[in-house]
C-alpha cells in the first residue's frame, strides 16, 4: 500500500455537510483533501458506506423551533445563490413551505410566534381561508396554516453535494473517489487509509454522518436509527391536479407529523412525491447494522402507514407506483450537532436529527472552523 503526497488538511465524508467544508476551506486557500466514495448504482449489491441525501427532495425554510437551527438556516440560504454560482449546479427552488397542524396545537401557534420573532415574513389561514389557499388539501376543518413564501421550498440534496464537490475543487480541493476504511493519529499527522493507498494530512474533519462514530472507533453519545420514506409515482393528471403545492410540515404527535414534498422530476424521468415522519426508531449500532438497513430497501409497514397519510391529507390523490426508501438520521442528547476537535488532529462534524440538509453549508462551516481551532463550545464533543 502505497501513500500519497502529505496535504494539510483532509475532510472524511462526501455528504452534505463534509463537501460543505472542503468548499469553505478550499476557499480560504487551505490545501485540502475531500475523501469518500461516489453514490452507489445499486443499494443491494453495495459492499461500502452508505449516505442519505442520494435523493432529490428536502424541505428548506428559516424557521425552526430552536434558535440554534434557526441561525443555521439563515446562514446556510443566505448562501445558496453563491454555491449555485460558484459550481454551476441549480438546487434549489424557492416554492415556500406550508406548516400546518390543528388550530389548537400550541407547535402551531408557535410557528407564528416565532416567524414574526425573528422577522421571516410568514402567511396565516385557517379553515375555509387555508381550502382556498391550498385546494389539493383533503380536509382543512379545525386547522391553521403557516406559509413561508420566500427562502423556503425545496432542495435536491444530491445536487448540492454536486454543486458543493465542484466548487471545492474549483476552489483547489483535490476529490479522493474512495471510502476512507480507517484512520491513525500519530504525533506528525494522520493517516487515513483507502483501498488504494492513505492520505496523510496535519490535521482531519470526519464528518461521515451515520459512519462517523464507527470509522473513529468510538462513541460520542449519539445513536444512529434506520429511517424510511415512501415515494409515489404520479401521472400527468395528478401532476395537473397538485401543481402549485408548497413542501409541508405537518405538525402533530409523533406518527402522525409526516413532511411532505410536492411532486419532483428525479433522473428516472418521473415524477415523485415523497413523505416520511417515520414513527419507529431502528437504532442501527454498527457498520453491518447500516449496510443490512440501506440494503434491506426500508420497511414496507412504515410505507403502508405513510400511504394512508398522504391519502388522509391529499384531495382525489391517484398514484401509479409507490417506492420505499431506507435512510439514516443521528440523534444525541442535546438536541445540537456534534462539531468539534477530539484531538489536536482530528475534529468531526455530524450528529444533526435530521436537519441538516437545508443548513449543510453552515455546519460544514462550522466543522472547518473547528478544524482550524475555532470551536462553538456548546457544540463540542
Amino acid at each position: 500500500m502505497s501513500a500519497r503526497k502529505a496535504i494539510k488538511l483532509a475532510v472524511i465524508g462526501r455528504g452534505m455537510i463534509g463537501s460543505a467544508a472542503a468548499r469553505h476551506l478550499s476557499k480560504m486557500g487551505h490545501d485540502v483533501a475531500l475523501i469518500g466514495p461516489d453514490e452507489p448504482a445499486d443499494f443491494s449489491q453495495h459492499e461500502g458506506v452508505f449516505g442519505s441525501h442520494y435523493d432529490e427532495g428536502r424541505i428548506t425554510r428559516r424557521f425552526d423551533p430552536e434558535p440554534f437551527w434557526l441561525q443555521m438556516n439563515n446562514a446556510a440560504i443566505s448562501r445558496y445563490d453563491e454555491i449555485a454560482a460558484e459550481s454551476g449546479v441549480e438546487f434549489y427552488r424557492e416554492v415556500g413551505v406550508l406548516h400546518v397542524g390543528a388550530a389548537g396545537n400550541p407547535n402551531v401557534a408557535a410557528v407564528g410566534t416565532i416567524t414574526a420573532a425573528a422577522a421571516i415574513p410568514c402567511e396565516a389561514y385557517e379553515d375555509d381561508g387555508l381550502a382556498q389557499r391550498f385546494p389539493f388539501l383533503r380536509s382543512t376543518a379545525g386547522m391553521r396554516g403557516y406559509f413561508e413564501p420566500r427562502n423556503a421550498g425545496y432542495i435536491s440534496p444530491r445536487r448540492l453535494v454536486r454543486a458543493q464537490n465542484i466548487a471545492a475543487e474549483r476552489a483547489g480541493a483535490r476529490i479522493v473517489n474512495e471510502p476512507a476504511l480507517g484512520i491513525s493519529e500519530s504525533g506528525t499527522g494522520v493517516a487515513i487509509r483507502t483501498r488504494s493507498g492513505s492520505v496523510v494530512a496535519e490535521r482531519v474533519l470526519v464528518a461521515a454522518g451515520g459512519h462517523t462514530q464507527s470509522l473513529l472507533g468510538r462513541s460520542l453519545g449519539f445513536t444512529v436509527y434506520g429511517r424510511t420514506a415512501a415515494m409515489f409515482r404520479l401521472g400527468a393528471a395528478q401532476l395537473q391536479h397538485l401543481a402549485g403545492m408548497p413542501p409541508m410540515r405537518c405538525i402533530g404527535p409523533k406518527g402522525n407529523n409526516p413532511y411532505i414534498l410536492p411532486p419532483i422530476p428525479y433522473p428516472d424521468g418521473q415524477s415523485w412525491l415523497k413523505l416520511g415522519g417515520d414513527p419507529v426508531d431502528i437504532p442501527l449500532e454498527s457498520e453491518t447494522d447500516i449496510k443490512d438497513w440501506f440494503r434491506s430497501g426500508g420497511s414496507n409497514e412504515v410505507a403502508d402507514g405513510l400511504q394512508q397519510q398522504i391519502l388522509d391529507r391529499i384531495r382525489d390523490l391517484n398514484f401509479e407506483e409507490r417506492r420505499v426508501v431506507p435512510c439514516m438520521t443521528t440523534f444525541g442528547d442535546r438536541g445540537l450537532p456534534c462539531i468539534g476537535t477530539l484531538s489536536e488532529r482530528v475534529a468531526v462534524a455530524f450528529g444533526c436529527y435530521g436537519k441538516s440538509a437545508k443548513c449543510s453549508d453552515e455546519l460544514g462551516r462550522l466543522g472547518g472552523m473547528a478544524l482550524l481551532g475555532e470551536v462553538r463550545p456548546e457544540l463540542a464533543p
